[in-house]
């Protein structure tokens, strides 16, 4: 009989193993796969990006789904005490642009070692390679739970860290959703967030664009009226199925919601390559240079506003000769060139599979979980953490800390029952 068993070995399972154990109690973590932390190694591209130092209120602006939720947790355990906690256990952290905090070097094998050895010192029992086929339960509370191999395991508490369906092979393949809803939990549509986005336009169906990156560019998602309902300003990336990177990322779950709004009709998205100016302000600067140097050919007249491929792209677009002169450059053709410097619009018509995403969206719903204790308000003794819940931000250290904070509060009240 254990106090608290812990089902998934990922950030918050650890995190919630650790505070269980850190309390005296025995605490069992069971894991499916042969590693522990798999998606915290791979994290921050290796480095791990435990956490972000912003606000607590620019924390949530991050959150976009349910970031709210947190605000309670957050009064218990938050982002500055992850960075004690980590500083605690000799890993030194830096904090980089927007607020992300790295391990001083640089890598994620140090944030999950130091992971690993709190467990063993605090006597975590871990299981690997082992799978959970269900939970045990009676009308009222949890029992514990039964193994694929049919063996059940009991204990006086279960936490349920598996993950969302986002990143499979890390082993989060989904694995909590039909247990949480046979506990009676309602668990709300997943969909993917943080992914790329397809796109069947003629030019990206080209290839022409393909590997091209726009460096902060300001990137917004419209309505059927066109206007915009998300605008990120970060880098952006042409693929050869549609369009990468980080401002991609961010704009895509709102891409998802506004398809299902719509009836899955293609959305139209913003792509701004010179944030600062508008339509006028870009016709006005454009045209100057161009009349500044009349003998020149305009792409070289133009040359240093943007990426060379972008500059003739739009150029084409607008029916400007690359051999054209400012001198005969016509007012509405550099209209057309300016307005699309600072508004060129296309099409997208889905993203790419959950699987592919690096985060999932939806889960089981937070109405129906304590936010101070992460315990089900349906079920004595089962407690929630990490992306299994329907709370989801943008990449940046906001997933991971959401993971951490509720995975600790989790631990913490699941060893008090």
């Amino acid at each position: 009989m254990y106090d608290v068993i812990v089902i998934g070995g990922g950030p918050s399972g650890l995190m919630a193993s650790i505070a269980a154990g850190s309390k005296g109690k025995k605490v069992l973590l069971l894991e499916k796969g042969k590693k522990l932390g798999q998606k915290l190694a791979i994290s921050g591209g290796g480095r791990c990006n435990v956490t972000n130092r912003l606000p607590v209120d620019e924390i949530v602006k991050n959150i976009p789904g349910n970031g709210r939720f947190l605000y309670s947790p957050f009064t218990i355990f938050n982002n500055e005490d992850i960075i004690s906690f980590f500083e605690n256990l000799g890993v030194a952290l830096k904090e980089e642009d927007h607020g992300r905090m790295f391990p001083v070097s640089n890598r994620a094998l140090d944030v999950v070692d130091a992971l690993l050895n709190e467990q063993v010192r605090l006597h975590v029992e871990v299981r690997k390679n082992t799978a959970v086929s269900k939970l045990l339960m009676d009308d009222d509370k949890i029992l514990g739970v039964r193994l694929q191999d049919g063996t059940e395991i009991q204990s006086k508490a279960v936490v349920v860290a598996v993950g969302g369906k986002a990143v499979p092979q890390t082993g989060s393949t989904g694995d909590g959703y039909p247990w949480a809803e046979k506990a009676g939990h309602t668990v709300t549509d997943l969909y993917p967030t943080e992914v790329p986005l397809l796109s069947n336009d003629p030019f990206i169906r080209s290839k022409e664009l393909q590997g091209l990156a726009l460096r902060d560019a300001a990137v917004s998602v419209l309505k059927k009226n066109g206007k915009p309902i998300i605008t990120h300003q970060m880098d952006m990336l042409f693929t050869h199925f549609g369009l990468s990177g980080p401002a991609i990322l961010r704009c895509s779950q709102f891409v998802v919601k506004e398809l299902k709004k719509n009836g899955n009709k293609p959305v139209t998205m913003r792509i701004a390559a010179l944030p600062d100016l508008n339509a006028e302000s870009a016709f006005q600067k454009v045209f100057k240079m161009a009349k500044e140097e009349p003998k020149k050919a305009l792409k070289n007249v133009w040359k240093g506003l943007v990426p060379e491929r972008w500059l003739l792209f739009l150029m084409a677009q607008a029916d400007l000769d690359e051999t054209l002169t400012g001198a005969d450059l016509p007012a509405e053709k550099a209209r057309q060139f300016a307005h699309d410097l600072v508004s060129f619009e296309m099409t997208v018509y889905g993203t790419q599979p959950i699987e592919k995403a690096f985060v999932t969206g939806g889960g089981v719903s937070t109405k129906e979980i304590d936010p101070k204790t992460m315990g089900s308000k349906i079920k004595n003794g089962l407690f929630f953490c990490g992306e299994i819940l329907d709370v989801h931000g943008y990449t940046g250290g906001y997933n991971i800390t959401s993971a951490l904070v509720t995975g600790r509060i989790a631990g913490d009240s699941a060893s008090s029952i």
